[in-house]
């Protein structure tokens, strides 16, 4: 007689099957919850300095050859629509690198700051996307500087990987934006939005917002970093003239140039401002 065949069932949690389906959703939600939670407690992570920014902005070492490439493309094509395209990536390419230079600049100096804070659970890090452009340069900045670098990444058809930049201990990668969108917020003390296209747009706005509602309670001083950009980008006198936001609004971000400027004020306000989570 066969002896029956025993089942060998896999135990729930394991089940990758059930774990990718539409049915656990919701544990995969509480995992981008508390998986980061228990890593920045480890890390003794309390408080972030977080910058937003383009992905698409190189430093200036790599802005030549940028640019000889698309030269290059530009002697080979005829197509019209392809020429204007590639006269504006050059001119993208070689406005962008700057400010590139200044994101790194600026996080390395509020990174060496933050290190003078005695108590660990007291210093500010530096946050990004995780992804190329203003994001690496936040995380370079902070790296050279000899601190913690955090990348919270996002699962993307394009920007696959998170940039060298980022500490393996403090390198996620989020698949929802609302949970990304909320360790950004959580941690933060200070939010500094480079030039950047509908992401940053999405991040520095979803902030105000929830500012302007006092559904975050925390002083969150806001540095919009290039006034040519955003003064060209942005009219925000004319929400003002339109009736849709108060005066008292346009006092939740300053918009700045200055890297230097930028860290005093920052460094000024995270020593004035208590140290809580109000969100």
């Amino acid at each position: 007689m066969t002896q029956p065949k025993y089942p060998t069932p896999e135990k729930a949690y394991k089940n990758l099957q059930f774990l990718n389906s539409h049915d656990a959703r919701s544990i995969r939600v509480l995992c981008e919850l508390i998986e980061p939670e228990t890593r920045f407690e480890e890390q003794c992570v309390q408080h972030t300095i977080v910058f937003f920014g383009s992905a698409r902005s190189v430093d200036c070492d790599r802005a030549p050859a940028a640019i000889d490439a698309l030269k290059k493309r530009l002697q080979l094509t005829r197509d019209e629509a392809e020429i204007k395209m590639l006269k504006r990536r050059i001119n993208h390419v070689e406005r962008f690198s700057s400010y590139y230079e200044k994101a790194e600049e600026l996080a390395e100096k509020m990174t060496r700051w933050s290190l003078t804070i005695p108590e660990e659970k007291d210093r500010f890090y530096v946050c990004s996307g995780g992804g190329p452009g203003m994001m690496e340069a936040a995380n370079k900045g902070a790296k050279l500087a000899g601190g913690k670098s955090i990348g919270l990444g996002i699962s993307l058809p394009f920007e696959q990987h998170l940039n060298a930049y980022c500490d393996e201990e403090l390198s996620f990668e989020f698949h929802y934006f609302f949970m990304r969108k909320y360790w950004f917020l959580y941690l933060a003390k200070a939010l500094v939005a480079f030039p950047g296209g509908f992401g940053t747009m999405d991040e520095l706005f979803e902030v105000l917002t929830l500012i302007q509602t006092r559904k975050a309670l925390k002083k969150l001083p806001i540095v919009l970093f290039g006034s040519e950009f955003w003064n060209d980008i942005m009219n925000f006198d004319n929400f003002l003239k339109w009736g849709v936001i108060s005066e008292d609004d346009l006092r939740l971000f300053k918009i700045m140039d200055d890297v230097d400027e930028v860290a005093d004020y920052l460094k000024y306000e995270l020593k004035s401002n208590p140290l809580d989570t109000s969100f």
